[in-house]
């Protein structure tokens, strides 16, 4: 690590939104980074003019030259490392970071971090919302929304940073020390930028390089920390009993999570609903006690949080039906935790809308969990493959037409579930717009039904 002005010339790879706040941070510290985008009108260039004006930016395919005259590279997340000139560079010595890295240089107050296949986003607001209650000023950042270097130029005051980090992110991090990490889970993803599981689950675990308190889930192994270093704590969290950590216990009047034995939270009074949820609910509660938040103020600090948009989120209600949006369960690792979590809720049917792009994950892994649906409803690139899983299931063409067909199936007290399991790209622009269609498609349904 050296002093960014030691460096002749810094590239930024990838113009979106993480390589639009490092040009801007780079700017702010006195670099003129350049600027390389293998799209030749990549979102920078309309939405930052004024970022691309202050930069030497070359956009359409990557040219070696350009690579190799650098001292240091800074790699958006978006792009796959593996290819062939950025192998040559970094065959050639060039160091290779990411914005994350370049925050850990720099930044100078606590830091905690979460990272897993699914639950992240909930689990870094829920953290956020947490601190924030308990009169503490985090800023929450990283994978979710505002790159995190924006927040170094903001004038805002905060006393530590939450933020969610990506395997991709993770890929280029050395030197980040954290208060507290966590693992929530690690199922298949990604596999299109993986060359095999193990090489995803490697880049998960470096969050716990550098960290006072390694945080894990009892009901995943794989997220079991693997590096021994001498002052580093565990924790961990999960369904069972724990005389250390969270856990559940069960009293006459229900499930309640636990800290180290002791009841400290009525599950049936959460914010958030599902089995899955009570475990992001423990995860959120450990990463502030490592911030130092006692679990016994963390539990009160839950209260009043809000379901993240996309994210199990109700949309409608119809004659005891309740239509769900999941659309950011974009893997099926997110989409089994959405069944098994909500199906306990659902006295009547529980429909399932699936499908998209499988980004190469095997999604044989849905067998079991398909025989708690009643109806399963595919579309999109790899929907087939999910309609073989289960008889009966019905292919549809579009997001409309699934609705249509859900409705004429609903019974009271079922539940519709949009949870794909598959990303978005082949039919939408992302998760999110994925996501509102499905809502407009049920209001235009009933509207005229």
């Amino acid at each position: 690590m050296r002093p960014l002005t030691e460096y002749s010339t810094i590239t930024v790879l990838g113009f979106g939104l993480t390589g639009v706040s490092c040009a801007r941070y780079l700017l702010t510290q006195g670099v003129r980074p350049v600027v390389l985008d293998s799209r030749t009108n990549p979102p920078g260039l309309t939405d930052a003019k004024d970022i691309a004006a202050q930069c030497e930016c070359y956009f359409g395919p990557f040219q070696l030259e350009h690579l190799l005259q650098s001292d240091l590279i800074i790699v958006s997340p978006g792009i796959d490392r593996r290819d062939a000139n950025l192998q040559m560079a970094a065959d050639a010595g060039i160091p290779m970071i990411s914005d994350i890295e370049l925050f850990a240089w720099v930044v100078s107050i606590p830091v905690v971090a979460v990272t897993g296949s699914n639950g992240k986003s909930t689990v870094t607001e829920l953290t956020g919302h947490i601190l924030r209650n308990c009169g503490m000023k985090p800023a929450v950042a990283g994978n979710i929304g505002v790159p995190v270097l924006d927040y170094l130029t903001d004038a805002t005051d905060h006393d530590c940073f939450v933020l969610e980090l990506s395997s991709f992110q993770l890929e280029l991090v050395e030197s980040l020390k954290l208060k507290a990490a966590c693992i929530l889970n690690i199922t298949a993803d990604h596999l299109d930028r993986y060359d095999d599981e193990r090489a995803y689950e490697r880049a998960k675990h470096r969050i716990f390089q550098h960290t006072s308190m390694c945080i894990w889930n009892r009901d995943d192994v794989k997220t079991k920390p693997v590096f021994r270093r001498k002052g580093m704590t565990k924790l961990s969290f999960g369904t069972s009993d724990a005389a250390q950590g969270f856990g559940l216990i069960r009293k006459p009047e229900g499930l309640w999570i636990s800290w180290q034995d002791k009841a400290l939270l009525k599950v049936a009074s959460l914010p958030i609903q599902g089995m899955h949820n009570v475990l992001n609910v423990q995860a959120a509660m450990a990463l502030a006690y490592g911030l130092g938040v006692l679990p016994v103020e963390a539990a009160r600090g839950v209260k009043g949080f809000k379901a993240l948009p996309h994210r199990c989120e109700p949309v409608f209600e119809h004659n005891g039906t309740r239509w769900i949006d999941d659309s950011k369960a974009t893997n099926a690792g997110a989409a089994i935790a959405a069944i098994e979590g909500l199906r306990p809720t659902v006295p009547g049917q529980l429909i399932l809308i699936a499908g998209g792009d499988a980004k190469g994950a095997d999604l044989s892994v849905l067998r079991p969990v398909l025989a708690h649906v009643d109806v399963l409803i595919t579309l999109g690139r790899d929907g087939s493959k999910i309609a073989e899983l289960k008889p009966g299931a019905r292919q549809v063409q579009s997001l409309n037409e699934a609705v249509a067909y859900a409705a004429k199936h609903c019974k009271n007290d079922s539940m519709v579930l949009l949870s794909p399991a598959c990303a978005s790209l082949d039919m939408f622009a992302n998760y999110k717009e994925r996501g509102m269609k499905f809502r407009a498609a049920v209001e235009a349904y009933y509207a005229h039904n």
